[in-house]
């Protein structure tokens, strides 16, 4: 989102602003799961899968919209929603939101066991650290999620032109 759009591209409303941020949304839910309900965790989810869904939905749209021969736009926009769908709900929902929660979950055990400090403080701590910890997995857990649909699902697909969802 830093980067500046090269000359002449269009600006994606999901990768290029705020919106991107929402798909983020469960992995500050799982930070802050041992201070809240575990409802507001679970809309935590239902905010990122709504990003996750409205990006692939708009990614077929804009596959769509591609003028090229009635019969490979079918399968042009089908292969755009997949490709985003299985993508962003890999890298952005489930792959981030288990290493937030297991992080989150093994600093609330260690610290348990290895400080005096009370419950309140070990939480907040838990809770700063997994908030600490989602930049510095996005960029990694991106590339495996590239590298996994690269050297499976995106084998599949009719063309070698590789959809633009990461």
């Amino acid at each position: 989102m830093s980067e500046p759009l090269p000359r002449g591209a269009e600006r994606d409303l999901f990768r290029d602003t705020w919106v991107r941020y929402l798909g983020y949304a469960n992995e500050v839910g799982e930070a802050f799961r041992s201070l809240v309900p575990t409802a507001v965790v679970w809309l935590s989810y239902g905010v990122s899968s709504s990003y996750v869904l409205a990006d692939a939905i708009d990614k077929g749209k804009k596959a769509g919209a591609v003028p090229c021969p009635e019969a490979g736009r079918s399968t042009r926009v089908t292969v755009a929603v997949v490709d985003t769908f299985v993508w962003q709900a890999l890298a952005s929902v489930a792959i981030p939101g288990f290493t937030i929660n297991r992080v989150c979950a093994a600093s609330l055990y260690i610290l348990g066991t290895a400080t005096r400090w009370p419950l309140s403080v070990r939480k907040w701590t838990t809770t700063a650290l997994g908030l600490l910890v989602i930049p510095v997995i996005i960029h990694p857990i991106d590339r495996s999620v590239d590298f996994l649909l690269d050297s499976s699902l995106r084998k599949l697909y009719p063309s070698v032109e590789k959809p633009s969802s990461s």
